[in-house]
């Protein structure tokens, strides 16, 4: 099968979350099993792009609205390291900047993007038979191929939506309707969404598949969607939850060029220790505690607004020791409220505000425990990373973590919470703490944890699967 991914966020070219990292591995495990993979995203004028060679491929001009844009569609030489295709698009004036989002023509931006990708896959001689689209940067495009008059001969071409986080809609006003090139004013209706035009409620109605990166999101958007929730639960008869995977070719602690020590489930005993006392000596922390860390966006959808008041109360708690490590950055409030906590914590406790690929890495390798109280959490990658390097998950159910963490009460491997609260997450800390002091115990848990297989080889398959029922 010929398939074309539309993405904003691809790794690693370019990362804000968890978009990146799927779209940077399913390809390639899709590429893995045969299929003929291309990534189209946007042009970022990033480290990557600038040490990568490109060369052109197309190059035309648009209109958005009434402004004319030139643009540029672009291939990185060779098959490289990344196993499939990749394209961007390059629209000087809109694309070419650092960042990938949070500026003010957010809309104009990807809305131009959308109507390039329609324009080159227009003049391709060898059509995709599968156009897959990510989130709402990418959610016209399946109303555009079915009801924009440029695009009609695309129409029989099987578009699939994947949602990765439908908080986030791409909401914009009809004082910007004529963005859209020219379509049927009968279609009108399919891009409006509460008297807004809609992209992601867009294209929930007009892809022919729409799927959530794990089966419990699914679920949980029918309740609870950011308004979305009867026009999800309306579409269920063509909406699956198929759980994300990690590349173990990326995430591996047996050959993992980023952390200090490598192991095995083996010898993970001395290799987490190893990585753990690097952690503990840069961090001023104490290695014979268990060592809880924190790796995300400091948000409210993380619950990260609730980490000062847990880490305060669990560190004043006579009854249980442990060291704690923050990697992340998001809410000014919560970073400084971090950070206040390090002077009377001191060699129990500290934060690295921003991200680090390498530090990450080391984190789980060295960790204990990984804390993940989220309020929402559509698949969670750290968590199934945590696992593969021997990391206890400590989790919220919710989402992809319900789906991936069973609690130690329950013949499991984790230790689960039902709300993302002080008390909730608390607790749980405490059982942590428990389980740790039985190391025979937890020693089992880890040896089974590396174990466990969350690659993307099954959930490739799955899409494949889903991929043909479209073309047959």
């Amino acid at each position: 099968m010929r398939i074309l991914h539309i993405s904003a966020e691809c790794y690693p070219v370019a990362k804000v979350g968890g978009l990146a990292d799927v779209v940077g591995a399913l390809p390639k495990y899709q590429s893995k099993k045969g299929n003929d993979i291309d990534v189209v995203m946007p042009f970022y004028d990033n480290p990557y792009t600038k040490k990568s060679h490109f060369e052109g491929v197309h190059n035309a001009t648009f209109n958005l609205g009434d402004v004319e844009f030139a643009f540029e569609v672009l291939k990185l030489n060779g098959h490289s390291n990344l196993g499939y295709n990749l394209f961007i698009v390059k629209i000087p004036g809109l694309l070419d900047r650092e960042n990938v989002y949070s500026y003010d023509d957010d809309t104009e931006r990807f809305t131009a993007f959308q109507i390039v990708v329609m324009d080159w896959v227009l003049q391709l001689q060898k059509k995709p038979e599968i156009i897959h689209c990510h989130d709402h940067h990418t959610g016209l495009v399946p109303f555009m191929m079915s009801h924009c008059n440029k695009y009609r001969t695309l129409k029989k071409i099987p578009s699939i939506l994947t949602i990765h986080n439908a908080q986030y809609q791409g909401w914009f006003g009809y004082n910007k309707l004529h963005y859209i090139p020219d379509f049927d004013a009968s279609g009108a209706g399919l891009l409006d969404w509460n008297e807004q035009i809609n992209p992601l409620a867009t294209a929930i109605k007009c892809a022919w598949k729409v799927t959530t990166v794990s089966p419990g999101y699914m679920e949980e958007l029918k309740l609870k969607a950011n308004d979305l929730e009867s026009l999800i639960d309306h579409e269920s008869p063509k909406e699956s939850g198929i759980l994300n995977g990690i590349d173990p070719d990326f995430w591996n602690p047996g050959k993992d060029n980023m952390i200090i020590e490598n192991y095995s489930t083996k010898t993970h005993v001395s290799g987490k220790a190893a990585n753990k006392e690097w952690l503990c000596n840069k961090y001023n922390l104490d290695i014979e505690k268990p060592l809880f860390i924190f790796i995300g966006r400091l948000v409210w959808e993380k619950g990260a607004d609730l980490l000062p008041d847990v880490f305060y109360h669990s560190l004043i708690n006579d009854d249980i020791k442990l060291n704690i490590l923050v990697l992340g950055s998001g809410s000014s409030d919560v970073e400084q409220r971090l950070k206040d906590l390090v002077s009377p914590f001191r060699g129990s406790y500290n934060v690295h505000i921003g991200y680090e690929e390498k530090l990450s890495h080391i984190m789980y390798a060295g960790a204990d425990f990984l804390l993940m109280p989220s309020r929402i959490e559509p698949c969670g990658l750290n968590q199934m990373y945590a696992l593969k390097y021997g990391t206890v998950p400590v989790v919220r159910r919710t989402g992809g973590l319900k789906d991936t963490v069973i609690d130690i009460g329950d013949n499991g491997f984790g230790i689960c919470h039902e709300q993302a609260s002080v008390g909730d997450v608390c607790h749980a800390i405490t059982r942590a703490v428990m389980l740790y002091k039985d190391q025979e115990e937890i020693k089992k848990i880890k040896d089974k944890i590396m174990q466990i297989d969350h690659s993307w080889d099954n959930s490739a398959k799955q899409y494949n699967q889903l991929y043909e029922s479209l073309i047959n």
